[in-house]
């Protein structure tokens, strides 16, 4: 583990020496040489391991480190989450929360991912380059080349699902170019997600189309087809929904809409054929079944996944944080539930019959209700997916109950009664306005959670064959296909457990998708491609509060209206379909042209 270690290392130092080299005269002697690197296939792979490492942003968007580090960075897993309509953060603020009420500006701090990218895409494209030319295995070459291709189109499109089009960069620029090349315009959107797709198109058949043991988080052929389906959808989408301006440095035609969701849904289409991927349906208990999709690693649904084990990062290993920022508490440090669901997002959950999830709220707050009776033949997903007063955890049940209702009517919200405490488990002093739900998907109930904070190991999925489903149901309802639509969607309802659909809309499809991929980072970008973020995401949202009856153990219940505070409400304006490009990032480069909306 030393010598590996120590590999990692010294390889790590030629990776950042990388970037300076073409301006030093000498080399550092405590490196190794450059020779040494691109002619032992170990250390090219210890290089391009270091790439994976530095894409964070395969693990839900976060732009930093998984760890708790003392920075707010460690939140970053949740944010993309809690800037939707799924659900709020309750207790840490992470950098660009702020962000959900409309306060998003030119100098941007929402889900960056444009420096680092950069210095990834440097590192990527100086290995395509040298690798081609090392003297090593024809087989090693070509797959690992491929690899590095993959990585180079996700960062691309992690890029222009935020900014738009962004400078195309396939070479690493040397100091001594002119200056227009390394003071690159924008591309235009368009091409950076044509780039995406055709990268994806020649290395499929370059990559694996399975892996075991130790290859395990490297990319497939299905998981470059899974890349291009999703980037596809994505195009097709803005391609028929949002506007071209700046002449396609944003925006794509929409005569190129029906092409895209072609590719996509060819894609998604081979995936499916092909059979070495599936649904997850192991477990005849619905419920069990849908949470375990997130908790065994390696199953069949699983085509991309980010590796962790449940050793502490910060101590060397590699966990991560998921857990202490969402389990039930007690937790350690008192923390826990840091994403809060809306009550509007827990009526996205249909009942097993299929009729409409949402409650009748004036009823609900009349009388007296047992948690059987108020959730009672819910989809199967809401009871893998959410937590909420009493729901089982290690052994006994999770207590969010706010308050008890005493025999004379009233209410009270401090000490005890009859031995009950009032509220039920503490929380952090900055846990403000919980909405009585939390988030069970990705928890595994069996991990130690008083202990380190970033020891989760859980893998995060990036891409799963339910996502699969749900693009080729959306590309093909698009194109007219709707058999293939409804075959799709009702696919991932018979796994669910619930009730299968007659016939098929768009609707249908994004509520679908809404509910199966819910917490899994999908809805922020959802709602942006399809220009409904503005609607959608510019509304006040609800919680529920438990009042615990001292008498007979049910509970009154109370909707929380404006559950996120009266002073400012969640807001999405149009300029907020593209994050801005910044003052410092148009600074540093004239040629860039900044995004609209933005002063």
């Amino acid at each position: 583990m030393k010598s590996i270690a120590k590999i990692l290392a010294l390889c790590l130092g030629f990776y950042l020496f990388s970037a300076c080299k073409d301006v030093l005269d000498k080399e550092p002697l405590d490196m190794i040489t450059d020779a040494a690197v691109w002619n032992d296939e170990v250390l090219i792979d210890a290089y391009l391991t270091q790439t994976y490492s530095d894409t964070y942003v395969f693990t839900n968007e976060t732009w930093g480190t998984t760890q708790w580090d003392n920075s707010d960075n460690s939140a970053a897993p949740a944010l993309v989450n809690e800037l939707t309509d799924e659900c709020k953060n309750n207790w840490w603020t992470a950098p660009g929360y702020g962000n959900k009420f409309g306060n998003l500006t030119i100098n941007g701090g929402l889900l960056e991912w444009w420096e680092n990218a950069y210095r990834v895409i440097r590192a990527l494209n100086i290995f395509i380059d040298r690798v081609t030319a090392s003297p090593v295995s024809e087989s090693f070459r070509v797959r690992r080349s491929a690899e590095a291709r993959f990585l180079r189109a996700f960062n691309y499109f992690s890029m222009v699902k935020r900014y738009g089009g962004v400078p195309l960069i396939l070479h690493a620029q040397a100091t001594n170019e002119a200056y227009d090349e390394l003071y690159r315009t924008r591309d235009t959107e368009q091409a950076i997600y044509d780039f995406v797709i055709a990268e994806c198109d020649e290395i499929a058949g370059q990559l694996p189309d399975n892996l075991s043991g130790a290859e395990y988080g490297r990319p497939t052929k299905y998981a470059a087809l899974a890349l291009k389906s999703r980037a596809a959808l994505y195009a097709a989408s803005i391609a028929r929904f949002g506007t071209v301006r700046l002449n396609g440095v944003v925006g794509v035609d929409v005569s190129k809409a029906d092409a895209y969701y072609e590719s996509a849904y060819a894609a998604a289409a081979t995936i499916i054929s092909d059979g070495k991927h599936g649904l997850y349906d192991r477990n005849p208990d619905k419920v069990a079944n849908f949470r375990n999709l997130f908790l065994e690693k390696n199953n069949i649904e699983v085509i991309f996944a980010k590796k962790y084990d449940y050793t502490d990062q910060a101590a060397g290993g590699n966990g991560w944080i998921w857990d202490f920022l969402q389990t039930p508490p007690p937790n350690v440090w008192g923390a826990g539930n840091s994403s809060g669901p809306y009550l509007e997002m827990i009526e996205e959950f249909e009942y097993v019959d299929g009729t409409s999830g949402k409650l009748d709220r004036a009823q609900i707050q009349q009388g007296l209700w047992t948690i059987a009776e108020l959730w009672a033949n819910k989809d199967p997903r809401f009871y893998a997916t959410i937590y909420t007063q009493n729901t089982a955890w290690k052994g006994g049940v999770v207590d969010l109950h706010n308050g008890i209702l005493l025999p004379d009517g009233t209410i009270q919200i401090d000490g005890s009664y009859g031995g009950i405490l009032a509220r039920g488990l503490q929380l952090l002093p900055a846990y403000t306005n919980p909405t009585g739900f939390g988030v069970l998907k990705y928890m595994d109930e069996s991990h130690d959670v008083m202990g380190a904070t970033g020891a989760s190991g859980t893998d995060w999925i990036v891409f799963r064959f339910g996502e699969v489903l749900l693009n080729y149901a959306e590309a093909a309802e698009a194109l007219g296909k709707t058999d293939d639509a409804l075959w799709a969607i009702n696919k991932i309802r018979s796994r669910a457990g619930i009730k299968e659909l007659e016939s098929i809309t768009e609707d249908q499809i994004r509520h679908e998708r809404k509910v199966e991929l819910a917490f899994e980072g999908h809805r922020y970008w959802d709602v942006r491609r399809w220009r409904t973020a503005t609607t959608e995401l510019s509304r006040n949202f609800s919680g529920l509060r438990y009042i615990l009856d001292a008498q007979t153990g049910k509970y009154k219940l109370e909707v929380i209206e404006q559950i996120d505070g009266t002073s400012s409400l969640p807001r999405f304006y149009d300029r907020n379909y593209y994050l801005p490009i910044t003052l410092s990032r148009t600074g540093n480069n004239p040629n860039l042209v900044e995004n609209p909306g933005y002063e």
